[in-house]
């Protein structure tokens, strides 16, 4: 989708990826099939690259600073990029710069854990979320737990854990934004994430029924830490609201993100094409939405139909509806491409985005 974003510009691009059958892979004609975390094959993929950038927080972050070593321009840079891979070093970032958050601090055992809960206000603050502090996504990596028994799976894997307060919100929210390298910054509206076993669902922009004073706050909170952390490129932020009205940040991302991709259809600018004019220095685009509302659902693994005949169905039943398919493998939950729908009325709006995306994956028929 990156891709797609920098073909009206002329954008050359090389990929690194991990197997010739990756989303990118199919449609990117320059491609190196290789591993990311090894860096002498970053170093020979990255020779005569203009800038590299990224759609996900993986690569090694020493890998890349050898690679700003050598005189490779690396957008977002990994002195930024570390907090989206470090779980404990986005913590340590955000209580520096006064940047609202759970209540957390890293634990050492399942007795440390028990103990965290007991620091709570209120003196049991079970369940306790742990997560490992670098590598998870979309529920991998994240525990919920109820007492120190449950707690010692996290620990199994060898890696520091970090211990969450589980805190009581309303709904998930996001808010997506973009910074260029001289200071230039956008931000999309805020939206609703809705999340399913650990995994987005559906996301609906802007936000329903979010105060414009909530929403500026969410906002003002995504910039300040794209700016204090020196963010290139697309930041996603994941936040809680509260039951007590108050914006928590949950987790971060420095790339185009699932809950900006609403944005590929329904924002005059996508965070795709922002992202890539923010990596080139390039003045950024308006990133305000074309539609009152606009909903992104997520194609889940499932059983699918015959994908001819779904496009026959869905593209005849709403005309008006973006198909978005990825060309991944079908694996239960996974995400293998996304539908967009907008108009003026929410209901309607969600209606024919929900249908599409379970026509597509196959669990309905009609």
């Amino acid at each position: 989708m990156t891709h797609e974003a920098g073909i009206p510009l002329g954008i050359q691009f090389r990929l690194l990826s991990d197997t010739a059958q990756d989303s990118a892979a199919q449609v990117v004609s320059q491609v190196t099939v290789g591993d990311y975390r090894d860096l002498a094959t970053l170093r020979r993929f990255a020779a005569g690259c203009d800038v590299v950038t990224f759609d996900h927080e993986h690569v090694p972050t020493e890998h890349l600073r050898a690679l700003q070593a050598d005189g490779v321009v690396v957008r977002p840079g990994p002195d930024a990029l570390v907090h989206a891979q470090d779980k404990a070093v986005m913590r340590a970032k955000l209580d520096e710069i006064g940047v609202p958050s759970p209540r957390h601090r890293i634990v050492s055992d399942p007795a440390d854990v028990a103990a965290f809960a007991a620091e709570h206000p209120s003196g049991s603050g079970w369940p306790v979320v742990l997560k490992t502090v670098r590598g998870g996504y979309d529920g991998k990596g994240v525990w919920v737990v109820h007492d120190q028994q449950e707690a010692e799976a996290p620990f199994r894997a060898g890696v520091p854990v970090l211990a969450e307060e589980k805190v009581d919100f309303v709904r998930e929210l996001a808010a997506n934004v973009v910074r260029s390298p001289h200071g230039q910054a956008v931000a999309y509206p805020v939206v609703e994430s809705i999340q399913v076993d650990g995994v987005c669902n559906e996301v609906i922009a802007p936000a329903p029924g979010l105060t414009d004073e909530l929403a500026g706050q969410a906002q003002r909170t995504a910039l300040t830490i794209a700016k204090e952390l020196q963010v290139t490129g697309h930041l996603a932020v994941e936040l809680f609201q509260t039951t007590d009205g108050r914006i928590l940040v949950n987790e971060l991302a420095m790339r185009p993100h699932n809950s900006g991709h609403w944005t590929q259809d329904g924002a005059i600018t996508s965070q795709f094409a922002n992202h890539l004019r923010a990596v080139l220095d390039l003045p950024l685009g308006d990133p305000r939405p074309r539609a009152r509302w606009t909903v992104m659902a997520n194609v889940l693994g499932g059983d699918y139909p015959d994908m001819y005949q779904g496009y026959l169905h869905c593209m005849a039943r709403d005309p008006a509806l973006r198909i978005h398919m990825y060309g991944k493998d079908v694996k239960p939950g996974r995400k293998v491409g996304h539908v967009t729908t907008y108009g003026d009325d929410l209901d309607e709006v969600r209606a024919r985005a929900r249908h599409a995306a379970d026509y597509l994956r196959g669990t309905i028929s009609e």
